[in-house]
């Protein structure tokens, strides 16, 4: 497994990560046992990043997560958010903040998080305040490094002014490309990219459905890109990916990852999926190399992304 340097501040993670929102919520019934076997198996094939939220499972993920890496703790970097609220609001008041990440502390069963992330801004707490808390667990020796998830600009030179910042973690995939713009930043003051959603929240993952196939809480309804007036168009993206892929002996999803990869050399996609067989698959792509003409043609079947756009 190829490892990435992001940021300045000495963390180094395998090119591939793992996303464990699915393990606990968003995409459908998961088994527990499933899940943690896909989180060991990607360990077992180089992968050394795991991410995971308190807002996955309000707890339940990062226990879920804790559990599944505690034989290899040493060996894996681990990364958790604060900032939400049950309603899916923001909440970075520094009382909150410390409550939170004491809480991800005891969930995960370790005495360090190697990377914290602020989940989304708070428009009602300066983000100098934020930090300055985040900054007060680094220096007490229970968080390694700090992260920003879902940020702009303003918020991200601000913030690394008060503590250097490691890593920014948005939505970027072959079908969202809105992130784009910040990468100058990013490069100018030495940050790293994690891309989480890598496979467009499933729809690049080669088994795309329309959205009545998914239960009610699905986040997946409630995405544009499944809308009925932009589906069609979508598939149609999809499929003249998989055109591509498969010309190349890789599946879509690989495709969609070799993508990221080549990009920029400090971006690290974090696709999670709770089946060993696909963590397999996925993990594989950093082996695809893709030359001018590949990144050239998918750059002609999705110029802008994927139609319709991401958002809830």
């Amino acid at each position: 497994m190829q490892i990435r340097t992001l940021g300045k501040q000495g963390l180094a993670v395998s090119a591939v990560g793992y996303g464990a929102m699915g393990t606990a919520v968003g995409y459908g019934p998961s088994d527990d046992a499933e899940s943690i076997a896909a989180i060991r198996h990607a360990h077992e094939l180089g992968v050394t990043h795991f991410d995971t939220a308190e807002m996955y499972g309000w707890g339940e993920g990062e226990k879920l997560l804790g559990t599944a890496l505690a034989p290899v703790r040493d060996e894996v970097t681990i990364a958790t958010k604060f900032g939400l609220t049950p309603s899916f609001g923001q909440d970075s008041r520094p009382e909150h903040i410390r409550e939170v990440v004491d809480n991800s502390l005891r969930n995960l069963g370790v005495d360090c998080i190697d990377v914290l992330y602020q989940h989304f801004p708070d428009p009602d707490v300066p983000i100098e305040d934020v930090v300055g808390v985040m900054k007060e667990y680094v220096d007490a020796g229970k968080v390694t490094y700090l992260g920003l998830s879902n940020a702009g600009e303003d918020v991200i030179r601000r913030a690394h002014a008060v503590h250097p910042i490691s890593v920014v973690q948005d939505e970027y995939s072959v079908l969202t490309h809105e992130v784009e713009p910040l990468f100058p930043v990013l490069e100018e003051l030495g940050i790293g990219f994690v891309a989480y959603s890598p496979l467009a929240r499933g729809f690049l993952s080669g088994a795309v459905k329309s959205r009545d196939h998914y239960a009610a809480d699905d986040f997946r309804r409630r995405i544009a890109w499944w809308n009925p007036e932009h589906f069609d168009a979508n598939v149609a993206i999809a499929g003249e990916l998989t055109a591509l892929a498969e010309s190349k002996g890789a599946t879509l999803a690989q495709l969609s990852l070799a993508w990221l990869l080549a990009q920029k050399d400090y971006i690290v996609p974090i696709p999670g999926s709770r089946n060993p067989q696909r963590v397999t698959r996925n993990v594989a792509a950093t082996d695809l190399v893709l030359t001018a003409a590949d990144l050239a043609r998918i750059a002609e079947i999705a110029p802008d992304g994927g139609v319709g756009g991401r958002r809830h």
